[in-house]
């Protein structure tokens, strides 16, 4: 075959030609659908496809552009995780004097969360013999981060940050006809009757731990509402939950360090909370206690700042980022920026534990529902969702019908129709790329 090859070099030339026909198709579709479409679609695009095993970008379209990534911040916050934590995550700090057990958070959002066994912390304080209490940070975090939108307080989706996170920092109700369940019990004594008769949901106050709830009985219904947080609630709500005093330390004393710590979960239960469901608190207390790792505060931009020093100088543009979780219309990156954190990712983490942690297309977390695979096909979309109100992203790994692993970038903004039209050219995007590549 060598020897007919060199006597022929059209056929060589044809052959290598054909070889290539599958990029180069793909290259005019993508053309075709973002270049040549531009002018059809109302609203803001950028993407990159980037292959690492090459260290090729396969297409890219306003790559270089700013977008805001919303919970796609919280790939930044995994890679903050992974340089950062070990492979369990601090649970409790504490120290002993005397007869007393002093203790402190590490901004561990698990603590008497429904989905985790906080039974390790739980039992350490409940068989303590000393009297307990609890020193709250010289320095706290803020409890909502910058560029929040305020009036989110009532979504169990805002939650507020906190050095010491219990049940979530959110109040679960389960209502069913007769009965209603309050976890944590504590705020049973904070619940008032609708008066207006109007309600159909439980309501906050905005500014107190009060709330409301209908006195009409409706259908079962399960809600999630954030409490506002305080060094005081932390110790009442600790007090009810071991039924035994903790008391509040103003002043501990000066030589006492709590240089002992309580390892809670696996780091990688958290990323998957995280990355899977898109938990906005555990994304925020991930950056707390990676600050808890560098300092002796417990702030974002602590290690915000860090880790744009050490880890991500290298970013193709600047990249303007305030908070752990993307609530924040402050944030701003691109496709590009995006592709060059999940190949660090990808070059760091086994690629099997990579996409577990991840939501799968048509599988599980926030991609159940989407991106799903042609009939008998495993998963090809590996990725974490962003979605704000005009804006939605989808960034992480496609493994094409030939099995190569591409990275991608894909991020919408300004746009008015609703997002499961944005979803459905997206996902026509990505299908044309898992079958011709």
């Amino acid at each position: 075959m060598h020897h007919i090859l060199k006597k022929f070099p059209l056929l060589l030339s044809l052959l290598l030609l054909l070889s290539c026909a599958p990029g180069k198709d793909l290259e005019r579709e993508l053309e075709k659908n973002f270049v040549k479409a531009e002018d059809s679609v109302p609203w803001f695009r950028g993407i990159m496809i980037y292959e690492p095993a090459t260290k090729k970008v396969l297409f890219e379209h306003n790559s270089n552009k700013y977008f805001t990534p919303a919970s796609t911040t919280k790939l930044l916050s995994f890679y903050t995780g992974l340089k950062l934590l070990k492979d369990s995550v601090p649970g409790l700090k504490y120290g002993v004097t005397n007869d007393t057990l002093y203790i402190s958070g590490t901004g561990d959002p698990t603590f008497l969360h429904r989905d985790f066994d906080s039974s390790k912390i739980l039992n350490f304080l409940k068989s303590a013999p000393e009297t307990i209490a609890y020193i709250n940070p010289e320095a706290p975090e803020k409890a909502l981060g910058p560029g929040w939108a305020w009036d989110d307080y009532a979504y169990g989706f805002s939650a507020e940050r906190s050095s010491f996170p219990i049940y979530g920092n959110v109040v679960s109700f389960d209502r069913t006809p007769g009965s209603l369940t309050v976890v944590p019990s504590y705020f049973k004594n904070e619940l008032q009757q609708d008066t207006t008769e109007t309600l159909k949901k439980i309501r906050r106050d905005e500014k107190t731990n009060s709330f409301e709830i209908p006195v009409i009985e409706t259908s079962a219904f399960q809600q999630k509402i954030p409490f506002i947080t305080s060094p005081e609630l932390t110790v009442k709500l600790l007090s009810d939950t071991l039924d035994r005093p903790v008391i509040m330390a103003k002043n501990h004393p000066g030589d006492l360090k709590l240089k002992h710590k309580i390892f809670s979960q696996p780091a990688d239960s958290i990323y998957k909370k995280m990355l899977q469901d898109s938990d906005n608190l555990f994304a925020e207390q991930l950056l707390l206690m990676a600050a808890g790792e560098i300092s002796d505060t417990l702030q974002a931009k602590i290690v915000i700042d860090h880790m744009k020093q050490e880890f991500l100088q290298e970013m193709p543009y600047d990249l303007q980022w305030v908070d752990g979780s993307g609530l924040s219309r402050y944030n701003l990156t691109t496709p590009a920026n995006m592709v060059w954190l999940l190949e660090r990712i990808y070059e760091e983490v086994e690629q099997e534990r990579l996409f577990q942690l991840l939501p799968a297309g048509g599988v599980s977390g926030t991609l159940k529902n989407d991106y799903k695979a042609p009939a008998d096909k495993p998963p090809f979309v590996f990725a974490k969702t962003g979605t704000m109100k005009n804006n939605h992203s989808l960034s992480g790994y496609l493994v094409t019908a030939s099995g190569k692993v591409l990275i991608f970038s894909f991020m919408n903004s300004n746009y008015v129709a609703p997002t499961a039209e944005v979803k459905a050219r997206m996902n026509q995007v990505l299908r044309t790329i898992y079958l011709n590549y």
